[in-house]
Parts: C-alpha cells; sequence; structure tokens
C-alpha cells in the first residue's frame, strides 16, 4: 500500500471533495481522482461514493479512516523521534455542538486554536440535533446526555443552568409574574416539541406540568432573541441571557440545571489534533464556567 495514496485519501474524506482535497494538497483534481482509484483497487473495495457535490464514505472507507488515522499518527511521531523535533498539528476535527452553546459560547473562541496550530482545520456545527460518532458526522460531540451506549469516551464538560426571562419592555407593559401560576396569563415562548432530539430538552417540565406556548422556536438562539424582541417568557440559557440588558430574569428562584458532555469515539482517543481541540474546549469552558452556572 502506498502510504502517499491513503494521505490522499484522508486528504478527500476530511475536505468531503475531490476538489477541495486537490486545491489542499496543491495537486490536480485528476490525479487525486486516479491515485483514489489505485488505492480502492489495491484494497478490492470501494471507500468513496463520489457525486457532483462531493464524496461521501462508505461503511468500508469509514472502517479504514480509522486505521488510516493511525498510519498518519504513527508516521508523524515517526518523524518527530528521527527528526528531533515536535511535529505541528494538521489535518481537519470537526465538532458538533447544540445550537446554543455552539454558537454563542464556542463560535467566539474556538477558533483561536487554530492561531495556535496554523496547519489545523477547526470545523463547528452548530444545529439542535444529535450526532452519530459512528458514522463520522462529527468527531467530537457536545451532547446534553451521557451516551450510553457505543465505543465512546465521554467525559463532564460543565454544568450548566436556564431560568425564565422576558424583555423589560414585555414586563412593564404586561405585569411581571410573582408565582409560576401567574405564567398561564401570559404569551410563553417555547420549543418545537416534536424537533426536540432529547427528552432532556422539555426543560419546563422540571418547574411545571405544562407550558402551553403560543409562539415557538426550534432553537435554543431563536428563542433567546424571540424573547428579547419581547415575545413573551421563555426558559433561556444563563450564559447566552447573561450581560443583555434586553432580557430580564423572571421568577429567579426557578432554576433548572443539566450537563453539557464532550463525547467522541474510542477509536481516535490517541489522535493528536482531536486530543488538542478537546483539550482546548475544557480550557475555554473552565475560565468560564461560572457564567454557567
Amino acid at each position: 500500500m502506498n502510504w502517499d495514496d491513503v494521505r490522499l485519501f484522508l486528504a478527500v474524506a476530511r475536505a468531503g471533495q475531490i476538489l477541495a482535497a486537490a486545491r489542499r494538497l496543491e495537486l490536480n483534481h485528476a490525479t487525486v481522482g486516479r491515485r483514489l482509484t489505485t488505492l480502492e483497487t489495491a484494497f478490492g473495495a470501494r471507500l468513496l461514493i463520489r457525486r457532483p457535490n462531493g464524496c461521501e464514505l462508505t461503511d468500508t472507507g469509514r472502517t479504514f479512516l480509522e486505521q488510516a488515522e493511525r498510519m498518519e499518527e504513527a508516521m508523524l511521531t515517526a518523524r518527530a523521534a528521527v527528526g528531533g523535533t515536535d511535529i505541528a498539528l494538521s489535518g481537519t476535527v470537526r465538532v458538533g455542538a447544540p445550537d446554543g452553546f455552539g454558537t454563542a459560547f464556542l463560535a467566539p473562541r474556538l477558533w483561536r486554536l487554530t492561531e495556535r496550530h496554523p496547519n489545523l482545520t477547526v470545523q463547528l456545527v452548530p444545529v439542535p440535533r444529535a450526532f452519530s460518532m459512528s458514522r463520522r458526522e462529527a468527531d467530537i460531540a457536545i451532547t446534553i446526555e451521557r451516551p450510553e451506549a457505543g465505543r465512546l469516551v465521554a467525559a463532564k464538560l460543565t454544568d450548566y443552568a436556564l431560568g425564565l426571562y422576558a424583555a423589560p419592555a414585555y414586563l412593564a407593559e404586561q405585569g411581571e409574574p410573582r408565582t409560576l401560576a401567574d405564567l398561564s396569563r401570559h404569551r410563553l415562548v417555547g420549543a418545537v416539541e416534536d424537533l426536540l432530539y432529547s427528552p432532556k430538552l422539555a426543560y419546563y417540565s422540571d418547574i411545571t406540568a405544562e407550558w402551553p406556548s403560543r409562539f415557538e422556536v426550534s432553537s435554543a438562539l431563536g428563542q433567546t432573541e424571540a424573547v428579547a424582541a419581547g415575545a413573551g417568557i421563555g426558559i433561556l440559557h444563563g450564559f447566552m441571557a447573561a450581560g443583555r440588558a434586553e432580557l430580564a430574569r423572571v421568577l429567579p428562584d426557578q432554576t433548572i440545571q443539566r450537563t453539557y458532555w464532550l463525547v467522541y469515539h474510542e477509536s481516535v482517543r490517541d489522535v493528536r489534533r482531536i486530543a488538542a481541540v478537546a483539550d482546548f474546549i475544557r480550557e475555554i469552558v473552565a475560565t468560564d464556567r461560572a457564567s454557567f452556572t
């Protein structure tokens, strides 16, 4: 097996396109395509499904990707040992996260890791959904539940608090609720329940049996902006609402707590670039832990 062909396979798998990988490697895209065919012929199996808009790993390709990354780590380690110098982190790491944490917290901070490692590409996917680690939808996932199945490594990242919020202008117009029973007389902002990917996202169930919202938004970020604009009272993440003059805490004794977990597949435990991103996420969360709780 030719290591250069394996290196090209890694580049295409990470970029998701032959053309993008070829540009990054400064090679002709036809050459990259031809070398991939050579690799697949040597394996006697198809590794990539090639489409006009990109490439998708086959099941065999996903299995080989894990081994190819181990080969890459071994090559880099050997180069460092022989050369006597440290090796730069390179490649791509995709981080999947809930939209609130991903957009409001990670997006303004995570990019700074690329200043430390100029050859590293970090992809942040902040969307309200679960990520499959086995299908390589993300290298690292931030979840609100500790996974119970699969070959996954999970570590607690931080607890976080949520509370009831409204815009000061809304409260001036509609009055401030004094008890949970008073909420029935107010406009409520909620989530689209049939789109919740985890029962733990039905936050209201910690404080009340029902949350009869008339305006519902499927993302934490959207709910925050709707409440800030005066749509009504909503359950918001404390770290997203903190410091915003257009948001006021309502019924401050009512606090909801959840936990963020950092998760990655067992097979990438020793991949340096993934370990570096995971460590950086832990570092920036530890620095701002007070804002979560």
